[in-house]
């Protein structure tokens, strides 16, 4: 989670400037593509509806032509199968701004007895949002997966019996 896209120095979350809140994917492009990430950007988000803030806009942030490309392959090809027009930006990357702490992993922060066990495991805060377990783990909280896939994935996680259990848990009272 982090600020991009604008001109003001140092962006914070009060003190946004011309930044748009977003987050920066890091990928291994043997496990997933570009386009792969492009469609589920596209699925995931309404890219007909117009941002009532450059804060919260929807915009693609590319590094190269090719992605660059891409983008607008993936946005033409859903206006066409959509019959309306996608406001959703592209634009080029600039400079990426780290969130402040309190807005990385935001739904997993709001399970304490989680976080305690995250604490333990990661006392760094950076290396904590850095973390694919913290991601995986904050996914899921946030009701992205479901049971099914969580119990696939599980072990691999590297948690402890205990939180596992508790993650179970939580994903259980959100339904499927």
């Amino acid at each position: 989670m982090g600020y991009t896209g604008g001109t003001q120095a140092d962006p914070a979350y009060h003190r946004l400037g011309d930044h748009t809140e977003t987050l920066q994917v890091d990928f291994d492009p043997d496990r997933i593509s570009y386009a792969e990430l492009l469609e589920v950007f596209w699925s995931s988000h309404r890219p007909t509806s117009r941002a009532w803030s450059r804060q919260y806009m929807a915009v693609v942030f590319y590094h190269d032509e090719t992605q660059a490309e891409l983008a607008r392959a993936g946005r033409d090809r859903l206006a066409a199968q959509l019959g309306r027009t996608i406001v959703t930006e592209i634009r080029p990357a600039g400079r990426f701004y780290r969130a402040e702490d309190y807005h990385q992993k935001y739904y997993l922060r709001q399970s304490e007895e989680l976080m305690r066990e995250f604490r333990h495991l990661f006392p760094d805060p950076k290396v904590f949002t850095d973390s694919t377990l913290a991601a995986r783990v904050n996914g899921y909280v946030g009701g992205n997966g479901g049971l099914a896939r969580l119990h696939e994935e599980i072990e691999a996680l590297g948690m402890q019996p205990p939180q596992r259990d508790r993650l179970a848990s939580l994903l259980e009272q959100l339904g499927p």
